[in-house]
């Protein structure tokens, strides 16, 4: 998450996910720099009828993710929701990057088990030699060959939700229904502007006019929110879509890391009585809570991003009790999975330790 790339896709076309630094330049320019996102490079699809020469197929592709990051969390969050996790695996990276990149320090021999590398940039190697950009998660790869097949964050999940279906688990939700895209679109691409996009706007502002803007659309945009969640369970619909996964992803990072070490201080996510429990509704969802690690969260953006945090501190709080406290948001009605079923289990080896969990 040190200097994201950005997709085609809703949102303007200077934002992205997380990255490990690719140009010399090193996490201590984050604060120091005018903050810009870039387009993702790797933004090939895989489809169901192969179209775009990489077909859907189970076992053949590994997906690499923190779980520090934001971006990476909602391709987790949407494997999970469609029973995936037997028909795309995944790969783990150590929350603490180095200028190498995305490093598999989590695994025994600190290469990853499947794909056999330390470093995730040596699969953006294989793909492209010589490639000069940052290294980001999430990130798609092509198991046989070892090479990058995508890194476009904003496709994934569509894709991952329509392409994918043959492999969905019996009962998975339809997170992108199709009579409903045109709205859930129009609400995902505010949400990324301005919140998603937004809190590393005002978190790596380098002047205090940068920081005003990008501060006043977040808390304008989270009004919103709270205002259109006050008598509705969920963002679109009565069910959980994909663009309930996209907010979640930086309500469930915002007071551990963006409150403070972002300087997105104007209230608390827990001080606002729709917003928390929203996020605690959807935090107590199988496929949600049991998918977040704090440790990682906390470790990442508190000791990667020294321009903004120089000591490199981590922050003993915030509390995480109140994650599992009733949300009575069940009293609006909505069916969390549509005429579906939650997710089973968290499959083995890929629980969250206990020191990330509340």
């Amino acid at each position: 998450m040190a200097r994201p790339h950005d997709s085609p896709g809703p949102g303007p076309e200077d934002a992205a996910p997380g990255t490990a630094p690719g140009d010399g330049v090193g996490n201590t320019a984050y604060g120091r720099k005018p903050f810009s996102r870039s387009r993702s490079h790797f933004a090939d699809r895989i489809t169901a009828d192969g179209r775009s020469g990489w077909p859907v197929e189970a076992g053949r592709y590994r997906l690499i993710i923190s779980r520090a990051c934001p971006w990476a969390s909602r391709a987790v969050i949407s494997r999970r929701l469609l029973g995936l996790e037997s028909a795309l695996s995944m790969g783990i990276v150590d929350p603490i990057q180095d200028d190498r990149s995305w490093r598999f320090t989590l695994d025994p021999g600190d290469r990853d088990p499947v794909l056999g590398i330390r470093f995730l940039s040596e699969a953006y190697d294989r793909r492209e030699t010589g490639y000069p950009g940052g290294v980001s998660v999430p990130a798609v790869v092509d198991v046989p060959s070892g090479q990058l097949v995508t890194n476009d964050f904003q496709q994934i999940t569509l894709d991952l939700a329509t392409e994918w279906r043959a492999l969905h688990r019996p009962g998975a939700p339809d997170l992108y229904p199709e009579a409903l895209r045109e709205e859930i679109d129009e609400v995902i691409e505010g949400v990324y502007r301005d919140v998603n996009n937004g809190v590393y706007r005002a978190g790596f502002a380098t002047g205090q006019a940068e920081y005003d803007t990008a501060y006043a659309a977040l808390f304008r945009r989270l009004d919103l929110l709270s205002e259109r969640l006050a008598e509705r369970r969920y963002l679109v619909g009565d069910t959980i879509t994909e663009a309930d996964i996209r907010l979640f992803t930086t309500l469930v990072r915002f007071d551990p890391v963006y409150h403070g070490h972002f300087k997105c201080n104007r209230f608390k996510l827990s001080e606002d009585p729709v917003l928390w429990a929203y996020a605690k509704d959807l935090f107590q969802t199988p496929g949600f809570g049991d998918t977040v690690d704090f440790h990682h969260i906390k470790q990442h953006y508190y000791r990667v991003h020294t321009g903004v945090n120089p000591t490199g501190i981590v922050p003993g709080g915030p509390e995480l009790d109140g994650w599992l406290t009733p949300h009575h948001r069940e009293e609006l009605g909505g069916r969390p999975f549509g005429d579906g079923t939650p997710p089973g289990p968290v499959p083995a080896g890929e629980t969250v330790p206990p020191d990330g969990r509340p």
